[in-house]
């Protein structure tokens, strides 16, 4: 894994603590720590797009943050489960157990996925897309060493679109885990975590953001035809958004088939994402405590989108410049409720793409 580790940047944005006399009552320690995974996100889209990041997103963790330009973890394949659990364990998949999105198991002669767990049932869903836990992982997060260290006085908590990328960084000991269920549009978790739904979540879902995002269609934020970090917008090898075409503006108030699965694959995913965070770090106060709360936060739109148009397209470009607005807004929110100084922000990828091939002819 070449990161991704930048691009994965692996940016710290850090809290700014005074040198203290050695020991422990003295260590100025974080409020929270906010761990963000940009899902196949590459280095090279942080100087790409960097014309019109704002000052206050990607600009503002470069500026003010540190860099680990020179990461390498060595291991292969670079799977979403796979570099979500290797950033949270520091470890590799021959140790962690979790050699890849999905595996098959000889003994059984069975396909396993990451997150499968059959003696657990969906909270806030009948699909089985609840029946998800971190039971296949071998090794300890630093989320499961941060509720260790504290007696379980943190509160740990994922969240992402993707079940394994909520799961996996939450680790064994999660106060709770939260992921996007096609099936109703809302965060869902399993009976691993929790027998019901918090009120707050119950009410997050019932504002039916997903389709809110839907209706409004997705066109580029700035005029077309200034996009020059990109391919042009119609190519026939690009793929098409569910119940859509490959172009610009993309109409998903018409999609009606299959429409929170299309969801994830434009820019509202993240926005609903930054949502959610939002809405645990408010209503499970985290930060606001005498211990450190650890949130693990994953995008997963960027992958989807990504995988879908390719990372020459327009989709892609006008994703990150997107997201770096709601970055910067997060930030925002993040001094007003945590505090300036009182939080640990990092910033990485689970893995990247290559370039299309069609792209290169």
């Amino acid at each position: 894994m070449r990161p991704i580790c930048f691009a994965s940047l692996l940016l710290l944005f850090s809290i700014s603590a005074k040198a203290q006399t050695p020991g422990a009552g003295n260590v100025a320690r974080p409020k929270l720590v906010v761990g963000i995974m940009i899902d196949q996100m590459r280095w090279d889209y942080l100087y790409r797009f960097n014309d019109r990041f704002t000052p206050g997103g990607f600009k503002r963790l470069i500026g003010q943050g540190f860099s680990c330009e020179s990461t390498f973890i060595p291991y292969t394949p670079t799977y979403t489960a796979v570099g979500h659990t290797c950033v949270y364990t520091g470890s590799v998949p021959a140790i962690t157990g979790i050699v890849g999105n999905n595996w098959y198991l000889r003994g059984s002669k069975r396909n396993m996925y990451c997150t499968d767990d059959s003696t657990v049932v969906g909270v806030g869903t009948t699909s089985s897309a609840g029946k998800m836990s971190p039971k296949n992982l071998w090794t300890s997060t630093i989320t499961d060493e941060l509720r260790l260290a504290t007696n379980f006085r943190s509160k740990t908590i994922g969240i992402a679109l993707k079940d394994r990328g909520a799961i996996l960084p939450a680790g064994h000991a999660a106060n709770a885990a939260y992921w996007f269920d096609n099936a109703t549009g809302g965060w869902i978790t399993s009976s691993y975590y929790m027998k019901d739904l918090p009120e707050w979540v119950k009410n997050f879902n019932n504002r039916k953001l997903a389709d809110q995002y839907m209706a409004n269609d997705w066109n580029t934020l700035f005029p077309i035809e200034s996009y020059r970090q990109s391919t042009s917008d119609v190519k026939p090898y690009e793929g098409k958004l569910l119940g859509g075409d490959n172009s610009f503006p993309h109409e998903t108030s018409k999609v009606t088939n299959n429409k929170y699965e299309a969801f994830r694959t434009t820019p509202g995913g993240n926005s609903i994402t930054f949502d959610m965070a939002k809405a645990a770090i408010d209503n499970e106060k985290m930060g606001q405590g005498t211990s450190t709360d650890f949130l693990a936060v994953s995008f997963s739109s960027t992958d989807y989108i990504g995988h879908t148009f390719g990372p020459n397209s327009i989709e892609i470009e006008d994703c990150y410049l997107r997201y770096d607005k709601e970055l910067a807004a997060f930030l925002t929110y993040l001094d007003q409720k945590i505090g300036k100084g009182q939080y640990l922000l990092f910033l990485t990828a689970d893995h990247a793409p290559l370039e299309w091939r069609y792209d290169l002819n």
